[in-house]
């Protein structure tokens, strides 16, 4: 029998049952913040570009829970009539075994059966529904951080008869619901080689020149370490003058250096305190490309001002704004 998750309202609430929950599939929203001193992490979507993508698809707000789809293998029925949007790596989607193209929205119906594929480039892709899973907030959000048994169903990531529970619309308004796609030339493009804009860090001044010189023009590869928490690299090694650091709070896109010279790029589930000595962080809008890459994927780093920095985040605010949908009605 599917089973009725504890955060849900009411055992009524019906939404998309799990058949498959795929390699790793979790409910996530923009992340949860304010909750660093009592030890519990953001978490959130890795690639937030993907993410908000999906959302606008389906005429949601930015902080609205959707599904992050880690390789894929993703398959649901639908017990509702509603809208849905597929974007980020390219997983085949099918609807009824009927493929359809990602990036856009669909129509779906109770009874319809969505199955996502397997990535044949990119990890990561992201499901959203409109108006969102209807699941409760813990401290404050639906991300879900299996570590740490907070957020989504029950803290974990979805197995197979979990209901999803979301908003259904009357046969009468659902074919009235607009549907939009992203012209191909807007869509993310997944390579397997990356740059990663770093701001330095304080502690920069604990590696030498050379050191320096080193890390930002050599070429890494993405380990087999690798998760939400983070990407262990492979590559040249890096000293610092600090064996460690009294532990303190650690940001998104941290690149620590440690003792074993092979850097690591923290994302979201990483630990809220470390030791580490950090010479920079990547900025968000190249962790989202991170976050892509397999085993293997080349990273090189390149050092920005915060200033650039800056600049770079908010261009992105606007030409997301600015970007015009493609009506598919």
């Amino acid at each position: 029998m599917p089973s009725i998750p504890a955060n849900c309202s009411s055992i009524v609430d019906l939404g998309f049952i799990v058949k498959n929950a795929g390699m790793l599939s979790l409910i996530q929203d923009e992340g949860r913040f304010g909750s660093f001193n009592l030890g519990l992490t953001n978490g959130g979507p890795i690639d937030k570009t993907a993410f908000a993508w999906a959302n606008r698809l389906c005429g949601n707000e930015f902080n609205t829970s959707a599904i992050e789809i880690s390789v894929g293998g993703l398959s649901l029925i639908a017990q509702v009539d509603t809208v849905i949007a597929l974007t980020g790596a390219p997983m085949p989607l099918t609807i009824n075994s009927q493929v359809k193209e990602l990036w856009r929205s669909y129509h779906i119906k109770a009874g319809d059966v969505i199955k996502v594929g397997y990535a044949s480039s990119g990890f990561r892709s992201y499901l959203s529904v409109k108006g969102g899973f209807s699941l409760d907030s813990t401290f404050g959000s639906t991300s879900t951080v299996c570590r740490e048994g907070v957020g989504g169903i029950n803290g974990e990531k979805l197995k197979i008869n979990d209901i999803l529970p979301c908003q259904t619309f009357p046969n009468r308004h659902h074919s009235q619901i607009e549907l939009f796609a992203l012209a191909k030339k807007n869509q993310p493009r997944y390579n397997n080689e990356i740059t990663l804009r770093t701001v330095p860090s304080y502690q920069q001044q604990h590696f030498s020149r050379q050191q320096q010189r080193l890390f930002y023009s050599s070429e890494y590869r993405v380990s087999k370490n690798f998760d939400r928490m983070g990407y262990r690299l492979e590559g040249q090694t890096i000293e610092s003058e600090l064996e460690g650091i009294l532990s303190e709070g650690i940001c998104h896109g941290a690149v620590q250096i440690p003792t074993d010279g092979q850097p690591i790029v923290l994302l979201n589930d990483r630990q809220t305190i470390g030791g580490y000595p950090k010479i920079g962080a990547v900025i968000a809008l190249d962790t989202a490309k991170l976050s892509q890459l397999h085993q293997g994927g080349k990273v090189n780093f390149e050092a920005i001002s915060m200033e650039s920095a800056y600049n770079l985040f908010h261009l992105s605010i606007n030409q997301f704004n600015d970007t015009q949908l493609i009506k598919c009605n």
